[in-house]
């Protein structure tokens, strides 16, 4: 981390940046990303904006960095994260949804969570899913 990457802003940059700020309706972090640029831009160092802010030395130096690679005010835009992908998408998706509206087995009032993971994996919409995966699945589609 022992190189500086200085930060110019062009007045439009500048502008767009303290609106940006002002307005306070955006992500945090963005928010965030854009007092960076501003104070770097101020000449400050590291270590005084991440104090300023209560951000890593580190959160510093890649927002300076992408910002000096891309030379655009979207380096401040978050970026796709990795993660484990949805076990319940597209067609499997509305399978599970027709599965959970319909008539629950004989003998049952209505459908568990447990019964609704067990039959999703028997008609082999999916591998493995626990009862509680169903239960997201089913809160985030209502």
């Amino acid at each position: 981390m022992n190189k500086q990457f200085h930060i110019q802003l062009t007045d439009e940059e500048r502008r767009e940046l303290k609106r940006l700020v002002e307005s306070g309706r955006k992500l945090a972090r963005k928010i965030t990303r854009a007092r960076i640029l501003l104070l770097a831009d101020a000449g400050k160092k590291d270590r005084e904006i991440a104090e300023a802010l209560q951000v890593c030395i580190q959160t510093v130096h890649k927002v300076r960095k992408r910002f000096f690679n891309e030379k655009s005010i979207n380096s401040l835009e978050e970026k796709p994260r990795s993660g484990k992908p949805p076990k319940l998408e597209g067609l499997t998706a509305a399978h599970m949804t027709a599965l959970a509206c319909s008539d629950p087995p004989e003998g049952r009032k209505r459908w568990t969570l447990r019964l609704l993971a067990d039959r999703a994996v028997e008609l082999e919409l999916v591998d493995t899913i626990s009862h509680e995966g169903v239960r997201k699945f089913l809160k985030k589609t209502n």
